[in-house]
């Protein structure tokens, strides 16, 4: 049959589970604009830059499967490149549509706005795809051919696409498929496979004290639950890196906790360090992931499970795909008594109760208000020093943006997985350095009438950039806004309730109003610390940073 490009790719894009497009408008792609506010089955997000808009993507992935975003030519695209490089970088599946000037003029190099003004359409492309895994310009004839290859490889990889969308060909008629879009899973080398399960079926016997290791890739290809019913079958504790943090169940007897190297609690590296069988799941062993390298895993020990291939004890076995490989896995294994595990401890950050107004209390405080199912958002920093520390309750998911790191992620990732997700309870925790960088897109989650509860934590500055160097330095401060009227200022709509915390009545004063089941407005609560008030957990990593980034003889050093 035919129908117009334009809405052929909508159609596809529907297809893989994208019900919203996030984006901003310009000339090139209003065309394309135009198609989603006729009978469309995917809504349009406008957001406040496109740098949001990506994050919002990205967001949206995280609760969806997979997210998309329009800019217009040029200027749109490389205003979302950091957006895109982090999605990148962290294995989010993310459609960037770019709307390209009309073919005519790119084919005869006309010198546009948008443009380097030398007649070059290739530049953009070269640099996206520096941060995407495939790239293309649509064109009447290659359109269905490449939408479809597109989104495949977005699936396959789990990571960013790029798709440039000419303004002149949108509404043109072209020949389309009738069958729906179907995300193709590779299959394995049986017999590889079946050497695979027979060397792991000898090597995680009990007396190895298996373990599993998990990374994200564990939730991005989708073998939480297998892991689950393996983990609970064979009694095998399982252990999750930071950027992993929250993607499995924290309520498990099983569940060990977060490892980070010689940065983790003692119960958790004594259980990794003293396995002679460490199962890893797309362990990626960055340097926030391993408390700078400090793992303590070699080969000898580790049987690594990765999306396309397997190693067991240095043994490389390609061809073998991540779910089908645990899927049979999950098959053949047979119950086993579970071995008593070391006791957990009781609070994230202090086995103590506060009793006075700090970091310390309100994590303390935070840990008795988060409830099952919550989605949290925690940003880079102290945010995310304190939220990673927390132990979830059945069904929690936490997401951060702890690899590649850009300060700002979380508020419109949080605007891209509430839209996803608008039933579920969101919680973001965010310093203020970092909010106001994409403070802006507070406008956007109030227009859409979004209720989650946003807890700013103000400490008058880059708390986690003074503890490496810089304690009362100037180029760590921020302008002091007044936060608590940014909800008024940002949207007429009166969509959102409004508290300062500076002592422990008023914070509970704040969680009792954000705890309402019945409310039907956003909660902005603005927390103010002392610049240094931070868990300790973060202070212990600053001081690594600081060895690392500068070594023996730098300023840190030299000034005490």
């Amino acid at each position: 049959m035919q129908m117009p490009l334009g809405q052929f790719l909508l159609r596809r894009l529907h297809e893989v589970g994208i019900n919203h497009l996030f984006g901003v408008p310009g000339d090139f792609n209003l065309s394309f604009l135009e198609q989603t506010l006729q009978p469309s089955p995917i809504r349009f997000i406008n957001n406040c830059n496109e740098l949001n808009a990506a994050y919002a993507a990205d967001g949206y992935a995280r609760s969806n499967g997979l997210g998309a975003f329009v800019t217009t030519w040029g200027v749109g695209d490389l205003s979302a490149l950091n957006g895109l490089a982090g999605a990148y970088a962290e294995n989010i599946p993310v459609v960037h549509i770019s709307g390209l000037p009309r073919l005519h003029a790119v084919n005869e190099r006309a010198l546009l706005h948008h443009t380097l003004v030398d007649g070059d359409y290739d530049n953009i492309g070269r640099c996206v795809a520096e941060f995407t895994v495939a790239q293309t310009r649509l064109t009447p004839a290659n359109a269905v051919i490449e939408i479809d290859r597109l989104l495949q490889c977005c699936w396959l990889e789990r990571r960013p696409v790029h798709l440039q969308l000419p303004s002149d060909i949108t509404h043109l008629m072209i020949e389309v498929p009738t069958q729906p879009l179907c995300l193709m899973e590779p299959t394995s080398d049986p017999l590889q496979v079946e050497r695979v399960i027979s060397r792991l079926q000898a090597q995680w016997r009990p007396e190895n004290s298996p373990v599993f290791l998990l990374d994200n890739d564990a939730v991005r290809f989708g073998v939480i639950d297998v892991i689950r019913t393996i983990a609970e079958k064979m009694a095998i504790p399982y252990a999750v890196l930071p950027s992993a943090k929250g993607i499995m169940d924290e309520d498990s007897a099983l569940y060990l906790g977060v490892y980070a190297g010689q940065a983790s609690l003692p119960t958790v590296s004594h259980a990794i360090h003293h396995s002679d069988c460490v199962i890893g799941v797309g362990l990626r062993l960055t340097d926030c992931n391993t408390g700078l390298f400090s793992q303590l895993i070699d080969n000898s020990r580790l049987i690594s499970l990765r999306r396309f291939d397997v190693a067991i004890k240095g043994a490389q076995f390609p061809g073998v795909m991540l779910k089908e490989l645990l899927t049979k896995l999950a098959e053949q294994v047979t119950d086993r008594e579970a071995r008593p595990l070391p006791p957990r401890p009781s609070l994230p950050l202090s086995t103590e109760a506060q009793t006075t107004f700090s970091q310390a209390y309100f994590w303390q405080a935070i840990q008795a208000f988060i409830q099952p199912e919550v989605i949290i958002f925690g940003e880079a920093g102290t945010a995310h020093s304190g939220a990673s520390s927390l132990r979830l309750p059945a069904g929690a998911r936490y997401h951060s943006q702890i690899i590649w790191g850009s300060i700002g992620f979380t508020l419109p990732a949080l605007l891209g997985s509430q839209i996803a997700q608008p039933d579920q309870r969101h919680l973001l925790f965010i310093g203020d350095g970092s909010l106001q960088l994409t403070v802006q897109e507070l406008s956007t989650l109030l227009q859409q009438r979004l209720t989650p509860i946003i807890f700013l934590i103000n400490n008058r500055g880059y708390t986690i950039e003074r503890l490496i160097l810089g304690e009362s330095s100037a180029y760590n401060d921020v302008n002091e806004w007044d936060y608590a009227k940014l909800p008024s200022v940002l949207d007429k709509g009166n969509h959102a309730l409004s508290f300062i915390v500076d002592d422990i009545p008023s914070l509970h004063q704040a969680l009792q109003a954000a705890e309402n089941p019945n409310r039907d407005k956003a909660i902005f609560i603005e927390i103010r610390f002392s610049p240094l008030d931070a868990p300790p957990q973060l202070k212990q990593f600053a001081k690594r940073f600081a060895d690392y980034d500068y070594g023996n003889c730098g300023p840190r050093n030299l000034n005490h």
